[in-house]
């Protein structure tokens, strides 16, 4: 069986193709940066032109879909869309302009597509945190190899907290308290539940954590590989150098994308946050994330 998912998250579109028997084959990916978050995110509001954007980006998914003769298709909307007024007008858009049916997903189902794609690369060995940072939300999974402990979405994605509360270049000192103190506030249920079941390792899932792994594995093909191993005291001096860079020195380091110059400054506070709260002292990256999750899903029952 040929299976295509799309992934509609705040900040890019994904489509995975893949074969399906006893294991995942991916045949065919790509992506778009649609931006559908873009201005008014915590508004809950999907401006008109990243509405139109995710429209042309899903018409142009539904073609490659065709070409590739798929058998099933699903599609799943995150943050941007399930918290948006008019994202209920999107679904019905993207259903009668591109053919596509959209299924918005809660963050609890987010975050238990994450931990299947995760557990697929086999980076689970130990009692561990997930941590996926989106645009429009960070899910959060405590497990152990076989299954997951606790699981909670919070709606401090990269894209929320940069409109929120990222005014100055380089961020500020007052910015940068600002955020912790939010975080503080709204990750409480988070260092409960670490408390309980002892994580010993953070395994960040894609997204940012493929960034911060391009940036320190210079020689590396990052998306090659299911999962590796960061060290964490270099990602701690990353970490440093890209919250007090500027966006125009941002902008000139070779593997940060355009979409992340900006983002992976909220990205970097975050996981520092998370870091220094929960003691973790190891860091994994998993580059297979929701959407491998969905399709690990589709596997036929042994």
């Amino acid at each position: 069986m040929r299976a295509a998912v799309i992934d509609l998250g705040t900040n890019t579109f994904h489509l995975i193709i893949a074969d399906l028997s006893d294991r995942v084959n991916v045949v065919y990916k790509t992506n778009s940066p649609v931006k559908l978050g873009e201005g008014k995110i915590n508004e809950n509001i999907i401006i008109p032109e990243a509405f139109e954007r995710g429209l042309q980006t899903l018409i142009s998914f539904a073609g490659e879909i065709k070409n590739q003769q798929v058998d099933i298709v699903r599609a799943t909307a995150t943050s941007a869309v399930r918290s948006a007024a008019n994202g209920a007008n999107f679904v019905k858009a993207a259903k009668l302009r591109a053919g596509i049916d959209i299924e918005v997903i809660s963050g609890e189902e987010e975050a238990g597509y994450i931990f299947k794609g995760v557990q697929a690369t086999g980076v689970i060995v130990e009692p561990s945190l997930i941590m996926d940072i989106g645009g429009g939300s960070t899910e959060f999974i405590l497990c152990n190899p076989e299954q997951v402990l606790w699981k909670k979405s919070y709606n401090i994605g990269a894209a929320r907290l940069m409109q929120a509360y990222f005014k100055s270049d380089p961020i500020s000192e007052a910015d940068q308290r600002t955020i912790l103190d939010h975080l503080e506030n709204t990750l409480r249920e988070l260092k409960e539940a670490c408390a309980a079941h002892q994580p010993l390792t953070l395994i960040g899932s894609a997204g940012a954590f493929e960034t911060f792994a391009t940036l320190l594995l210079k020689d590396v093909e990052v998306k090659k590989m299911a999962s590796c191993t960061l060290p964490i005291e270099a990602y701690k001096k990353l970490a440093a150098e890209l919250i007090a860079s500027t966006h125009e020195e941002r902008a000139g380091m070779k593997g940060l994308i355009p979409l992340r110059v900006d983002m992976i400054v909220l990205a970097a506070i975050l996981t520092n946050y998370v870091i220094d709260e929960t003691g973790l002292e190891k860091l994994s990256l998993s580059t297979y994330d929701l959407k491998m999750g969905v399709l690990q899903s589709l596997l036929p029952v042994k």
